[in-house]
């Protein structure tokens, strides 16, 4: 009878032969491969993108500006797309990044720990009141004035620097807490996208879209047909991007349309033994057929979700993200430039939308679904880490300046904007980090009444015995 636990023996080395040459590259340690194997590594490289884009974006001769204006395209024959590298870097790039969170996210509501529908409840109200309240404030300062055009601006969480700093704070930050924020951020890029696509959308192609329709019908298809290869769901993938792009929507859509689509079931028994007697076919006698069989196998054991994560989440964390902070975080911080922003509403009506609606926003929302038992935030999460989490989620990047580009055309009110994300951002950031760490341990549960993952088990019944001594 074979075992259905995990083997307990040591795993080989890596597959195939020794190298037989050794290059002279340098070898990181254990602890800085354990680092940069989180989002905290991530996090980090973000920040040295963003502050480096505001070095390169203040030195002399314009050469910021230069780079990313430059054209680049792929053309085959008469047909072809050309965009200069910033649209490269935030229409094809960033989709990569939004198919990761979407995979990451489809997986939890299916197999993890979302899967029941309280337990997406609060984040999705909660995130509601996070577009809702941030764009009224913003509205607020900037109504009458030609900057009301922007409140979409400080809608969006920054999902890659939220979960960054919420691993940078370690075993004091519940991973219920970051599924929480992470479907909220979620569900707060879908609303984001969504805003950006009816408001700040212009010629939208009507032919376009349905092809985009059409497109993801083929995806819904290959998912309830079972198809469990990743080729398909690539190319068909690919074929929605460019045809969300060609609509005049934003074509990131397509990322987390893709991501949320790729099965993320778990596959049945039947995979893993057919994996075990392709195996043994290929240790009896190695020819290309069998390796190839074996290899199909392996694949059809684990989940599509699994596999197209485990590709993309490093090409999106320490590439694609990175890379987007270098592209879009440079803006000049002349004396003339901080003055201007200081004495503008609508820098300060970015700001106050970013730390103040965020946090009532999403924490009265989330509290309120809490209170009237629509949903639950199951294990160790407080109250504390819920405001804390909420402050943090007011770290606006990706979209918040997305929404810039598209909303202004004045390069003055353009800076103005990008000046109060970045201030917001860091500030939401700092407050956040402070109220979970003072906070996160001392207001109570947010759900004391659940039993399951990490509340209290029900006592034996009597008579109690020592086990040491039966």
């Amino acid at each position: 009878m074979s075992s259905t636990g995990p083997t307990t023996e040591p795993l080989p080395g890596r597959p195939g032969p020794a190298v037989r040459v050794a290059l002279p590259v340098p070898v990181l340690s254990q602890p800085v491969r354990r680092f940069l194997a989180t989002e905290s590594g991530s996090a980090v490289l973000l920040l040295l993108a963003t502050a480096a884009a505001l070095v390169w974006a203040n030195l002399p001769g314009g050469t910021y500006q230069t780079v990313w204006e430059t054209t680049a395209g792929v053309t085959l024959g008469d047909a072809g797309l050309t965009m200069d590298l910033g649209h490269w870097v935030n229409d094809a790039l960033m989709a990569v990044f939004f198919c990761t969170v979407g995979l990451e996210i489809s997986r939890e509501v299916t197999v993890g720990h979302l899967r029941s529908p309280r337990a997406v409840v609060v984040p999705a109200l909660g995130a509601v009141g996070g577009l809702v309240v941030p764009a009224l404030l913003f509205f607020a300062f900037t109504a009458g004035t030609p900057a009301a055009v922007g409140w979409g601006i400080p809608i969006s969480t920054d999902t890659a620097f939220l979960v960054g700093m919420l691993a940078l704070f370690g075993p004091r930050c519940p991973d219920r807490l970051r599924l929480f924020l992470l479907t909220l951020a979620i569900v707060d890029d879908i609303g984001a996208v969504t805003v950006m696509a009816v408001f700040y959308s212009h010629g939208v192609s009507v032919p376009a879209l349905l092809l985009s329709a059409l497109l993801l019908a083929v995806l819904v298809g290959l998912r309830l047909a079972g198809e469990w290869r990743l080729t398909p769901y690539v190319v068909v993938g690919i074929a929605l991007w460019g045809a969300v792009h060609a609509s005049g929507v934003h074509a990131t859509l397509a990322g987390v349309l893709v991501g949320l689509v790729v099965p993320a079931t778990a596959v049945e028994p039947e995979q893993r033994d057919r994996v075990r007697a392709f195996g043994r076919a290929l240790i009896e006698r190695a020819d290309p057929t069998r390796v190839r069989l074996a290899t199909s196998a392996v694949r059809a054991s684990v989940p599509p979700n699994d596999r197209l994560q485990a590709a993309l989440h490093p090409l999106s964390a320490f590439l694609v993200v990175p890379l987007f902070g270098l592209a879009n975080a440079g803006v000049s911080l002349s004396g003339e430039t901080l003055r201007a922003a200081v004495g503008s509403p609508l820098t300060w009506g970015v700001v106050v939308a970013l730390v103040v609606g965020k946090t009532a926003g999403i924490a009265v929302a989330a509290g309120l679904a809490l209170k009237f038992r629509l949903g639950d935030l199951p294990g160790r999460v407080r109250y504390g880490h819920l405001v804390g989490g909420a402050m943090m989620a007011g770290i606006g990047f990706t979209l918040s300046l997305f929404i810039t580009d598209l909303a202004f055309d004045d390069p003055v009110l353009q800076a103005e904007a990008k000046i109060g994300v970045l201030a917001g951002s860091l500030l939401a950031a700092v407050l956040g980090a402070l109220v979970l760490r003072v906070l996160g341990e001392r207001l109570p549960l947010c759900s004391p009444d659940l039993d399951d993952d990490g509340g209290l088990p029900a006592l034996p019944s009597g008579p109690w015995t020592d086990p040491t001594r039966t």
